[in-house]
């Protein structure tokens, strides 16, 4: 018995200890692991399998909004930089730079792409010269370095994996419209992909993008109340486009310039999955990007006939779509129910001779943790179902807890002590950025989101009469 509950108990408290529990899942799990240069990460098989499962779900929706996915440089010059004055002053500080190659000093020193808005426009203002190239969509895949001295594997690394979309438009109100279209895209993947519920609306004018007129978030709650930003969608105006020249002739034969949006999300979502949905037994998938839906763990696996007929059901289940593994090793099923649990697969199915004898087989779901017993001959509906109403239950799961901790504070002491209880707090702020900085440094809670649509008599900081509600917490 001790020996089946080793691989749970090297895990820390996910109560006593939200930030060790979390180092140790992603590693335990086989997520990822520390890469030789400080702040990176080697992602493995188990979480790639993820990543591609978020691609290809986004993809899906992308090109249903008319955005094709293409490549651009990693190396960046700097001079492209310095043509947005505001985007250059807010990525300096993250900026990874290469001076020499091949033994020569560079003539020009080259970025390692922070964020690609610079040598895109650059390409956009060669490709767009007449209203008829637009609008124009590209969405990439791919790395990003971003000089991070604090880190922590998906939520915060020097170097990790996203898609960064760009538009171009022919007027503001179809760019500030692709904005806000591609936050509801992330929104719904979000919600109905990766069970993870989220709060969406406009960032205050401190947390916008460096270069953007406005930047729109969608925040997740994690389950320690601290929220994570978990994609953003930017409208640029046309500062890019003024910097980088992306100019057309309209349709009324006069030269204007253009309008130009971007947005991203990243392997970031992967740490969203864990913190939203992991237990003290390890992770929670949901089914829909889990790298194995279903597992099969054979009981008696000696007695004859036994891994015969997991094998068969393993072929009946992926011949009907589901991602299934048998686990044919020789640990003991309570080894192999720990292990399973801790990798989070949303569906075991234990299956003995008994069961094969009786047509039957016992199906576990690891959100609930509750066994059923069901036909044999019915095995690929039955599982079919489950992962959806798993897939479902998660999703209301996260959503009622979040819901449950969403707070109102009148003043600074509110603030406080909501956040201090792992609260998101929706308090009242006159529009003043001192009064934003103030309750940082007083509570650690920063500005979220707009609460939009809804009112508060003063602020909590000056007391002053509000002029918005914002949603504050403390964040990753």
């Amino acid at each position: 018995m001790a020996k089946e509950n080793q691989f749970v108990e090297q895990i820390a408290d996910i109560n006593a200890d939200f930030p060790q529990w979390y180092t140790d899942v992603v590693l335990k799990t086989k997520l990822v692991d520390y890469g030789p240069v400080k702040g990176t990460m080697v992602i493995r098989p188990y979480a790639y399998s993820i990543w591609e499962s978020i691609q290809s779900e986004m993809n899906v929706r992308f090109k249903k909004r008319g955005v094709e996915n293409a490549y651009f440089p990693l190396l960046i010059p700097m001079s492209y930089f310095t043509k947005e004055a505001e985007h250059v002053e807010g990525f300096a500080p993250e900026v990874a730079v290469v001076t020499v190659a091949g033994g020569e000093e560079l003539a020009e020193p080259l970025a390692i792409r922070p964020t690609s808005e610079t040598i895109i426009g650059t390409m956009c203002s060669k490709w767009v010269q007449s209203y008829r190239d637009l609008p124009l969509k590209v969405n990439q895949w791919c790395n990003v370095m971003r000089w991070e001295k604090t880190t922590r594997p998906f939520l915060r690394t020097s170097e990790f994996l996203w898609q960064e979309g760009h538009t171009v438009h022919a007027s503001a109100a179809e760019a500030e419209e692709e904005t806000q279209a591609m936050l509801e895209i992330y929104k719904d993947f979000a919600e109905n992909c990766l069970a993870i519920p989220v709060l969406t609306g406009r960032k205050t004018e401190k947390e916008r993008f460096a270069g953007a007129v406005a930047t729109y978030t969608m925040e997740a709650m994690m389950k320690d109340g601290k929220s994570l930003q978990a994609g953003t969608s930017h409208y640029l105006g046309q500062n890019f486009a003024s910097a980088f020249d992306i100019k057309f002739l309209g349709d009324d034969s006069t030269h204007q310039t253009a309008y130009t949006t971007s947005w991203g999300v990243s392997t970031r979502l992967i740490g969203a999955i864990i913190m939203t949905h992991g237990d003290e037994r390890g992770l929670v998938l949901p089914p829909v990007v889990a790298p194995v839906q279903c597992v099969i763990v054979p009981i008696a696996a000696r007695k004859p006939g036994v891994i015969e007929a997991c094998e068969a059901l393993k072929e009946e289940l992926e011949g009907a779509g589901i991602k299934v593994t048998c686990d044919k090793s020789d640990n003991s099923p309570g080894w192999k129910f720990n292990e399973w649990e801790m990798k989070g697969v949303p569906v075991r199915i234990e299956l003995g001779p008994r069961d094969i004898e009786n047509g039957k087989m016992i199906c576990a779901r690891r959100d609930t943790l509750e066994k059923t017993e069901v036909e044999r001959a019915s095995a690929v509906e039955s599982v079919k179902a489950l992962l959806k109403d798993i897939q479902k239950n998660m999703l209301e799961t996260a959503r009622k807890r979040r819901d449950e901790r969403i707070v109102y504070a009148d003043d600074m002491q509110g603030i406080l002590a909501g956040v201090e209880a792992g609260n998101f707090v929706k308090a009242g702020w006159c529009g003043c950025r001192e009064c934003e900085d103030k309750i940082k440094e007083d509570t650690g809670a920063t500005a979220r989101v707009f609460a939009e649509g809804e009112s508060a008599e003063t602020c909590a900081v000056c007391g002053k009469k509000a002029q918005h509600v914002i949603i504050f917490a403390r964040a990753y």
